[in-house]
């Protein structure tokens, strides 16, 4: 799959329950900017979190790369956020990703709507989960054990959707069990 830019908070959230590595596993190259760095990796060693860890190791193995981002965005960067209401890192993950023509990462929702404004193909961390397991990375147990997971650690997933993502994981496997199934007469 091609480069995705990534924002802190499917980062942080894959890394909490011990899933960062299907993002290495899914994309040929995974970008934050300095921004996103400082929120994903420097703040939570600050705190004392350890999937800030996770992360910090991605990066020192050059998986996640940190790139600058450019100055000449700096304006319509400030603009994006102010007049969508985002923060700048948010902002600045959405514009890189149109300028490096990637895909972008992003757990929130207005960050999803305004990618898909741009032409982008959003991710987040459920469909990172789901793809993974479409390519057997995972099972469905470790979509289920996930998503309480997540929950636990205050991910804003509500009960309705974690049904519809155990529900598509259940339908994916069928697929896959088909498949094989039908590969191996």
């Amino acid at each position: 799959m091609p480069a995705v830019v990534s924002d802190a908070g499917p980062l942080i959230h894959l890394a909490q329950i011990n899933k960062l590595y299907l993002v290495k596993k899914l994309f040929k190259q995974v970008i934050i900017t300095s921004n996103v760095k400082i929120e994903a990796y420097e703040e939570g060693v600050r705190l004392g979190h350890a999937d800030a860890q996770i992360i910090g190791k991605a990066i020192e193995e050059g998986w996640i790369k940190v790139e600058d981002f450019p100055k000449r965005l700096a304006k319509p960067s400030k603009r994006l956020a102010e007049d969508e209401n985002i923060s700048g890192a948010d902002a600045e993950t959405l514009l890189f990703a149109r300028e490096r023509k990637a895909e972008v990462l992003v757990d929130e929702k207005a960050l999803s709507n305004l990618a898909r404004m741009f032409g982008l193909k959003t991710w987040n961390t459920c469909t990172v989960l789901l793809e993974s397991l479409s390519m057997g990375y995972i099972e469905v147990f470790d979509i289920e054990v996930a998503i309480k997971e997540l929950g636990e650690k205050r991910h804003k997933l509500r009960m309705e959707q974690a049904e519809q993502i155990l529900e598509a994981a259940r339908l994916i496997a069928r697929k896959r069990k088909e498949k094989g199934t039908a590969s191996t007469f």
